[in-house]
């Protein structure tokens, strides 16, 4: 079942959003952290600065939601760390021109600091209400360069291949081929990789028909569902 929002071909370039200016503090605050902790792409840091995550983060408090860690957002899901978040759109190197994949919507955090970073982010989602809800928070965010679709994310987006960038933000017992077979010529990946508790964050390449493989650093993400991931149960 394919549920898309509205798909524009050019980033947002302002957000109508009215919140508290304790928010805009918040996110300096984290921005100074990530540097911190050697994320230094400017491109990714200054995206962090605007995307307002308490918006993706309901029942938490402002402070809660601009922590650098990850939250409970139902469905046995998370909304991942911003650090995380960003070491992994740093990891997948974009552009402004680039049409990236996201597998694993979540919250919607995610898509929206790839939407800052990319001209069109299709992001992919197995539970229909995280997908509900990440699709509204993203429109009323004004997000128009995402879509949102229900769909195994094991098996990626073909129908929209080829990608310049996948980012998954669950974990996979393995690099699933049918997403190394999405990327675009000189495409990267960016895939949590290993058990269900403790993985290494990999970097694919994709050069022409060579495929080159790179690990990043230990994470811990939930388990990917679905055909090339885990079993469900």
């Amino acid at each position: 079942m394919d549920i898309n929002s509205s798909q524009m071909q050019d980033a947002p370039d302002d957000h109508h959003v009215d919140e508290d200016p304790r928010c805009t503090a918040l996110r300096s605050a984290l921005v100074a952290q990530l540097r911190h902790e050697d994320v230094a792409d400017e491109r990714v840091l200054a995206a962090m600065a605007v995307v307002p995550r308490h918006l993706f983060a309901p029942g938490h408090s402002y402070g809660a939601a601009y922590d650098n860690r990850p939250l409970p957002i139902g469905s046995g899901q998370t909304i991942s760390q911003p650090l995380v978040v960003a070491w992994m759109a740093q990891a997948a190197e974009l552009t402004d021109s680039d049409h990236v994949l996201e597998v694993g919507t979540g919250s919607g955090y995610g898509a929206a600091v790839l939407a800052e970073l990319a001209q069109r982010v299709t992001s992919v989602e197995r539970i229909v209400t995280l997908a509900d809800n990440a699709r509204w928070v993203l429109g009323q965010v004004g997000y128009d360069n995402v879509t949102v679709a229900v769909s195994n994310g094991t098996m990626g987006w073909p129908r929209g291949a080829p990608f310049d960038a996948i980012v998954v933000t669950a974990a996979s017992p393995e690099v699933p081929d049918s997403l190394v077979d999405q990327l675009a010529d000189g495409g990267r990946l960016v895939i949590p990789v290993g058990d269900r508790t403790s993985q290494q964050l990999v970097r694919v390449r994709r050069r022409g028909d060579e495929i080159v493989s790179e690990n990043l650093g230990a994470v811990a993400f939930v388990p990917l569902i679905g055909e090339q991931g885990w079993d469900p149960d």
